[in-house]
C-alpha cells in the first residue's frame, strides 16, 4: 500500500513538474525566475506608487507581484499561461493575507486585456519583446509605464534606463527612437567640462 502511495505520488510531481516547465515552454518563454533586487531596482525605475495597477507579464513564481504588492502597495495582477504557476500563486496570495492585492490570470499575454493598467511589467527574450510591442501598444492607456528587464522594445525610445541591470522604462504612448536615440539625448544634456 505504502508503495502504491509512493507510486501515485511520485506520478504526481512528475506531471506538476512537467506542467511547471513544459506549458511555458511551449509558448516559447523558459520558466526563468528573475533576481529579486532586480526587481525591486525595476520597480524603483519605473516609480511603483501604492494603488496603481501593476501587471507582470509572464508571473512566474509570483516574486515580482508580492514585491510589488507588499513592498510598493500596488494591486498586482499576474498573467501567466502555466496552470500550475497560477494555482501556486493564488494559494501563496490567498495563505499570505495578500488575496485581496494579488490576482494571477491564466491566460496568453498577447491576448490579454491591460486597458487598466498603470505599469506593467515584462521580462521575456528580444523576440517576445518585439511580439508584444504592437499588444502594448493599443492596449496600454496614456501615461501608462512599461519596464523591461533584460530585452528592450527596439523601436522605441526608453524614458529610462539603468545600464548596469538593463532595466528599459518606456511611457505609453511609446516615443519612436531606440536606446542610441536615448543615448544621444543624455549626451546632448550633459554639460561640456
Amino acid at each position: 500500500m505504502i508503495v502504491l502511495l509512493a507510486y501515485g505520488f511520485s506520478i504526481l510531481l512528475f506531471i506538476l513538474i512537467a506542467l511547471w516547465v513544459l506549458v511555458p515552454a511551449l509558448y516559447g518563454l523558459p520558466p526563468v525566475p528573475t533576481n529579486v533586487e532586480r526587481i525591486r531596482k525595476a520597480l524603483r525605475l519605473v516609480r511603483l506608487r501604492s494603488n496603481e495597477v501593476f501587471y507582470a507579464l509572464g508571473a512566474g513564481d509570483g516574486r515580482v507581484l508580492f514585491i510589488a504588492a507588499r513592498e510598493f502597495g500596488a494591486k498586482a495582477i499576474g498573467i501567466e499561461v502555466g496552470p500550475v504557476q497560477c494555482a501556486l500563486i493564488g494559494l501563496r496570495a490567498a495563505a499570505s493575507g495578500f488575496g485581496n492585492q494579488i490576482q494571477v490570470r491564466w491566460e496568453d499575454f498577447y491576448k490579454a486585456d491591460l486597458r487598466n493598467a498603470d505599469v506593467v511589467f515584462v521580462y521575456a527574450t528580444s523576440t517576445e519583446v518585439m511580439k508584444l510591442a504592437p499588444h502594448l501598444e493599443k492596449q496600454l492607456k496614456e501615461g501608462a509605464r512599461v519596464v523591461s528587464v533584460s530585452a528592450d522594445f527596439s523601436e522605441w525610445e526608453p524614458s529610462a534606463f539603468d545600464q548596469h541591470d538593463l532595466i528599459f522604462v518606456y511611457k505609453m504612448p511609446p516615443v519612436q527612437g531606440s536606446i542610441s536615440s536615448y543615448w544621444m539625448k543624455k549626451a546632448a544634456q550633459t554639460p561640456e567640462k
